[in-house]
């Protein structure tokens, strides 16, 4: 086993491998011993400094009982930690990428976001998220409305993830005007879209919510968005938003500075936390 820098790669097969474990119900200790290594050198694993062989991957898997389709997954994920380049960024290329960001934000001790044109995901109301995802179904995949109740029901889990988690995150985030003007599902959905932010601001302990106003000159960021990560004891990750298609991470410090300017240059163009929440206050009225 080899120990090294953090890349995004190893932290999502660190937190995936993990994320398996507990739902096994398996210890760290009796997993590793499982697959002949003592607990702290799957601690390291798990923590993303460290990595094991494919032979020690297969056994782990064996012993956490995943399916076929996990399985091919982990395996090509443990295939990228061992590549030796040195990358401006990662494009996750594999099968279920947003649950390895899901991972992440669920590890970060801080999340700094921000969109254009939508409400964050992590802020949506439950009849936003599904009237969102809705207009997605038959688009983006084949109409199915088992689909989308799994994506809904993962959206909603995630936010229960980050926003309930036992040891409260650090968020910010900022999102364009329109994105209140923008009917999604209906102008009833979007009333009580207005009302979650206004509760999120006074029952999440450390939110800080920005809104960009129409007329902000200068935005560096227009039509797009990104997520910045922040932990503990680990290197920054960022993640630029896209439409459709694969993640893009970046963990390579002058790609990560360039985001966090990039972040504090629209939070100061944008509306304080006060004025933010008087603007949502007076679309609610005019609703």
């Amino acid at each position: 086993m080899s120990s090294g820098r953090q890349t995004v790669e190893r932290r999502q097969l660190g937190l995936m491998l993990k994320r398996l474990r507990e739902r096994a119900g398996r210890s760290q200790a009796e997993t590793a011993r499982a697959i002949g290594k003592d607990q702290a050198r799957l601690s390291r694993v798990e923590l993303g400094t460290g990595s094991l062989s494919p032979d020690e991957i297969a056994t782990l898997l064996d012993f956490v009982e995943v399916d076929a389709e996990e399985r091919a997954t982990v395996l090509s994920l443990g295939a990228e930690t061992r590549k030796r380049q040195r990358r401006r960024g990662y494009t996750d290329l594999l099968p279920g990428d947003f649950a390895r960001l899901a991972d992440l934000e669920a590890d970060a001790v801080e999340i700094r976001g921000y969109d254009a044109g939508a409400v964050p995901g992590l802020m949506q109301s439950p009849e936003y998220v599904r009237a969102l995802l809705n207009a997605g179904n038959s688009v983006w995949w084949e109409s199915s409305e088992e689909e989308l109740a799994r994506r809904v029901d993962f959206r909603l889990a995630q936010q229960r993830r980050v926003i309930e988690a036992t040891s409260p995150k650090k968020l910010h985030f900022v999102f364009t005007e329109d994105a209140l003007h923008y009917v999604v599902g209906s102008p009833a959905v979007m009333r009580g879209q207005v009302l979650h932010l206004l509760q999120l601001g006074e029952l999440v302990s450390d939110i800080t919510i920005q809104i960009l106003p129409f007329g902000a000159k200068d935005n560096p960021a227009p039509g797009g968005g990104l997520i910045l990560l922040d932990f503990i004891a680990a290197p920054a990750i960022g993640f630029v938003s896209v439409l459709f298609g694969p993640c893009t991470y970046h963990d390579q410090k002058q790609d990560i500075d360039a985001m966090a300017r990039a972040f504090g240059r629209v939070s100061q163009l944008a509306l304080s936390p006060e004025e933010s929440r008087g603007l949502l206050i007076k679309r609610l009225k005019e609703q």
